[in-house]
């Protein structure tokens, strides 16, 4: 029946129309040129990046804190399904679990990258490697495998249930939802300890920084899931009810707006009575000693959270799920800003020595971190397909398979 159940799914998500295979091959070709900059990464050594002895962090970092929250913010979908039965939520609730899965992977191939020997890889594997639970880094491998072992456990046991039409194992399979729920937020308050465990780094080294990962987490991540639905909504016949949308929405708006005063608040404590700690946020905001590479990204990034923060609030952007997609694009940008260019990169400047230095990502680095995007949402467009096709009916145990959607 398991070989029934992967011939049937692999059968389904291969079939499209003319949109589809052009999306996918789209993809395929950023892959391509991922693995071509990955060679000459892995062949000439992390010199061909725009990372230095001083800024040994850049995009690969970045990326890999954002993603840890598109992965957690999954939860703010299975959280209202199953705790309290909000029943738009429920139906959708496996397609979450779907993104976590597939922004997961991205994580841990955003891991390989930034380390420049991957054959060194195991040393993060427990319990003989010899960073796996000395290293932060470690400890945040370990938790990020263990949500992506719980999404998958739950998400195609469900589609498995559906499948072959059996009733759902409520004793087990609802006790591990809420694991999976409680892990959600483990994973991004590791990653934030991971930076804010940091005394040399001014910028990062404070209490408020788990809960700054979380807001933005359940910004970003539901932005990108209302995003993904109305794509659903429009090129499948599988329906996303208003509800849930609507519900997501909310979600967005108030994280959106606690990280907005979290971000002022910081820059308030910090620059009211500047000292050389915060010469780092100084830097961000302003420039330093002529050095001003960061000061658009920094304030791009304030604009598009805060005007996108203000649409939520009209109803003309709210209700009108065509023009919803201008805040959540907006906002989803703008955090992605606030994780990477805004957050790591200014950790490291200026060093513990007073080393004021830039970062300029390399073609190299870019063309990689397209790559894993694209790698990511190729995943994610199999995934969704396959779930899609098994809610619908589409894919059952002894059925017709009909054709798949565009």
């Amino acid at each position: 029946m398991l070989t029934s159940f992967l011939s049937d799914y692999v059968r389904y998500v291969l079939k499209g129309g003319t949109k589809f295979y052009s999306w996918m091959a789209s993809l395929a070709v950023l892959m391509v040129g991922m693995m071509y900059v990955f060679y000459l990464q892995n062949t000439e050594g992390l010199i061909v990046t725009g990372m230095t002895s001083q800024i040994s962090d850049g995009l690969y970092l970045a990326n890999l804190v954002f993603l840890v929250g598109v992965a957690a913010g999954a939860v703010t979908i299975v959280f209202p399904a199953y705790v309290y039965h909000h029943e738009g939520m429920h139906k959708v609730a496996v397609l979450g679990e779907m993104l976590a899965i597939s922004a997961v992977i991205m994580v841990m191939v955003f891991v390989f990258a930034h380390m420049g020997r991957p054959d060194r890889l195991w040393h993060m594997i427990p319990p003989r490697g010899i960073y796996s639970f000395s290293s932060m880094l470690g400890w945040d491998v370990m938790v990020l495998n263990g949500y992506l072992i719980l999404n998958a456990i739950c998400g195609f046991y469900y589609l498995w249930c559906k499948y072959t039409g059996n009733p759902i194992n409520n004793k087990w399979f609802i006790p591990l939802v809420y694991v999976a729920i409680g892990w959600a937020l483990s994973i991004h308050t590791v990653t934030a300890f991971l930076m804010a465990n940091n005394p040399a780094r001014p910028m990062w080294f404070h209490s408020m920084m788990p809960i700054r990962f979380i807001t933005t987490a359940f910004a970003a991540g539901p932005a990108l899931i209302i995003l993904i639905f109305l794509v659903i909504r429009k090129n499948t016949k599988f329906w996303v009810d208003d509800s849930a949308i609507k519900l997501l929405t909310t979600i967005v708006h108030f994280c959106l707006g606690i990280a907005i005063f979290l971000t002022l608040s910081e820059v308030v404590v910090e620059l009211y009575a500047r000292t050389e700690h915060a010469n780092g946020l100084y830097y961000l905001m302003f420039g330093l000693h002529g050095l001003t590479g960061l000061v658009p990204w920094f304030w791009s990034s304030l604009v598009l959270m805060v005007v996108s923060f203000v649409m939520f609030f009209m109803p003309s952007f709210r209700n009108d799920f065509v023009k919803l997609q201008i805040p959540c694009v907006m906002a989803f940008v703008g955090i992605w800003i606030e994780k990477g260019m805004g957050l790591i990169v200014p950790g490291y400047i200026p060093t513990p020595i007073g080393e004021v230095t830039e970062y300029h990502p390399s073609f190299v680095e870019w063309m990689l971190v397209l790559g894993i995007w694209a790698f990511g949402f190729f995943i994610l467009t199999i995934l969704l397909k396959g779930a899609i096709g098994i809610l619908l009916g589409e894919i059952k145990y002894g059925g017709a398979k009909a054709v798949a959607t565009k």
